[in-house]
Parts: structure tokens; C-alpha cells; sequence
């Protein structure tokens, strides 16, 4: 129920969903739909785990109340966009 209520919340662009930019790799990712920022406040130390463990560098987190049009962007070669990049890390809808 909850799933489907964030999700309805998403489709309008009301969901709050966690935002993990790293310097290494340079990605953003975004992790959600949460219901509440306070939802999305819990689950953040999960998502930073992973990503530490894939030895991701200079980490920050965000919440954001937005609808993102990708779940992860690369910065990689100067461009800005997920192609070629399949991580899923734990939680993250696709």
C-alpha cells in the first residue's frame, strides 16, 4: 500500500527521493520514491553504505522533493547521461 501511495505521490512530482552525488566516480543517483522526507532520511545511510563499498569517494546526500528523469547520471567523458551504466545498488527502483 505504502509503494502505491508513493508512487501516485511520485507521479505528480510530490515524492521525496534521496539524491548521493560522489566525486568518485562522478555520478548522482537518486533513490525513492519515499512517501516523507522522513522515509527517505532513513534509508540513506543503506544506499551510502553500498556505494562506500564500491569505494565511491566524497560522498553527499540529499533530500529532494522532485521527480527525477534518471535514477543515476554519469559524468563521465563529459557527458551527462546513464548510458552504459547498469548498477543497481540495494533499494533502488528501476
Amino acid at each position: 500500500m505504502n509503494d502505491l501511495l508513493a508512487n501516485l505521490l511520485n507521479l505528480f512530482g510530490f515524492a521525496w527521493w534521496v539524491e548521493v552525488m560522489t566525486e568518485t566516480p562522478p555520478c548522482t543517483y537518486y533513490f525513492g520514491p519515499f512517501m516523507s522526507a522522513k522515509a527517505a532520511d532513513a534509508s540513506k545511510s543503506g544506499y551510502v553504505e553500498d556505494l562506500e563499498q564500491e569505494c565511491a569517494q566524497g560522498i553527499k546526500v540529499t533530500l529532494k522533493r522532485f521527480k527525477p528523469t534518471r535514477l543515476t547520471v554519469a559524468d563521465d567523458l563529459g557527458e551527462k547521461s546513464s548510458q552504459g551504466i547498469t548498477r543497481t545498488l540495494r533499494g533502488q527502483l528501476q
